[in-house]
């Protein structure tokens, strides 16, 4: 007689995974010998040249826990290892490519496409089985980032791991979920942290900005990392457009039923993972969010930020420019700056609009006095600039961005911009305006 399990599928799940857990143990305490004193470059080649699936996950954790481990002089000498040990071999490339052109076929392409992709990649993606290591390669690629400047033979070890993360956190693994009062409390510790544009100095700020029925806030997570948030997005939803941030952080202010806002106002953006960055996100994001709030807030017809211009004064120094008291006359030098101070590729100047810009927003107005914070004062002398996305047009703008940075702009805005042109031309652009 076959004795039958009364128990369901948790139980047998739950003694597969012991069974697993004791046999990995095992043979982790078996391997573990073979590992201890190994260098670097030979913990990679056992990783590279290995088979096993619980050997290779044993070696990639501890070439992960070694990495950890490790000072800024040994990390400098890893990614210099990367660079110089496990990248191209050109002669095998040439000789491969030559062997493809000659007898085209899944054979000779495989070899190609073998000897055209640096084994640094291949480590890469065997480091990354180990449960946990999604995270520990982000912050790789941080730590890489930070000595590029001074080491620029690292560049191309930077390319690959751009090219694995871009794939690994494509647009489709990504889960957008809401971030309330009532989300775990180290996310929410995280979005004090990593909130980049208007600082979250208490609980209690932070409160107002994710409780009341007339904010909310969004963020990307992926599942190798779910309690880490991407990027994320604090929108405010109002009547009308403001221009100001002390008017939407206001504290004590009055709230506003979500069902009679007409206008969802993006105030803040900010990127949490410094190893992804060169990776967007923001345009998925900002997208999905209207969707999601056109859809279940019918009464939305305005979709707007209101944005900082982070380095309006350090180009304003740069150029002998100073931007005034005058409010007008800082309107007319932040509309004039993000009009038309362009980088050598003919891209504007400010990050801030090249992401708007090239997600398909307009320009719709300009804002002295919008944030008197200690930080906006020392970035833009307190301006601040609203970036429509009108659905109606995003795609329109957006190509004529992407054709040749085309920047769309309100006939208000170009006003202001024209005005510091005609200063501009009478020599005239650190003087106060006549009005």
């Amino acid at each position: 007689m076959v004795a039958r399990c009364s128990h369901g599928p948790g139980v047998l799940s739950f003694l597969a995974d012991l069974l697993s857990t004791v046999f990995e143990r095992r043979y982790r305490s078996a391997l573990e010998p073979d590992l201890a004193g190994r260098s670097m470059p030979e913990l990679c080649a056992i990783l590279l040249g290995t088979s096993g699936e619980i050997s290779g996950a044993e070696t990639a954790r501890h070439i992960l826990d070694l990495y950890a481990d490790m000072n800024p002089t040994d990390r400098l000498r890893f990614f210099q290892f990367l660079a110089e040990d496990l990248g191209l071999d050109p002669s095998a490339v040439r000789e491969t490519l030559a062997v493809f052109e000659a007898e085209p076929s899944g054979e000779t392409y495989r070899q190609f496409a073998a000897a055209a992709e640096p084994k640094r990649q291949e480590l890469a993606r065997r480091l990354n089985q180990v449960p946990g290591a999604t995270a520990q390669l982000v912050q790789m690629r941080q730590d890489l980032l930070s000595l590029i400047a001074m080491h620029p033979e690292l560049e191309p070890v930077d390319e690959d791991l751009r090219h694995l993360l871009s794939s690994w956190f494509n647009r489709g693994f990504l889960v957008l979920l809401p971030v309330n009062w009532e989300s775990p409390a180290d996310v929410l510790e995280k979005i004090i942290a990593y909130e980049a544009v208007h600082a979250i100095d208490s609980w209690d700020e932070l409160r107002r900005r994710v409780e009341p029925s007339d904010r909310r806030c969004f963020a990307y997570f992926h599942p190798a990392m779910p309690n880490e948030p991407l990027i994320f997005v604090e929108v405010a939803l109002t009547r009308g457009i403001p221009a100001s941030i002390q008017d939407l952080l206001l504290d004590g202010r009055e709230e506003l039923p979500a069902e009679e806002a007409d206008t969802a106002v993006f105030y803040s953006i900010s990127n949490c993972q410094a190893g992804l960055a060169g990776i967007s996100f923001g345009n998925f994001l900002i997208k999905q969010v209207v969707a999601g709030l056109c859809r279940d807030l019918p009464g939305l017809e305005t979709f707007v930020t209101l944005s900082p211009i982070p380095r309006l004064l350090d180009w304003m120094r740069n150029h002998d420019l100073t931007i005034g008291s005058d409010p007008d006359w800082q309107r007319r030098h932040a509309a004039h700056y993000i009009m038309n101070a362009k980088r050598c590729d003919g891209s504007p100047h400010d990050a801030v609009a090249r992401f708007h810009l090239g997600n398909g927003a307009l320009v719709h107005d300009v804002h002295a006095r919008a944030d008197i914070s200690p930080n906006g004062l020392a970035q833009s002398g307190g301006v601040m600039v609203n970036y429509l996305y009108d659905r109606a047009m995003i795609a329109q703008n957006h190509e004529g961005y992407a054709g040749g940075y085309a920047i769309a702009a309100s006939a208000h805005v170009q006003d202001l911009a024209a005005g510091i042109s005609g200063m501009r031309d009478q020599g005239n652009l650190n003087g106060e305006p006549s009005l």
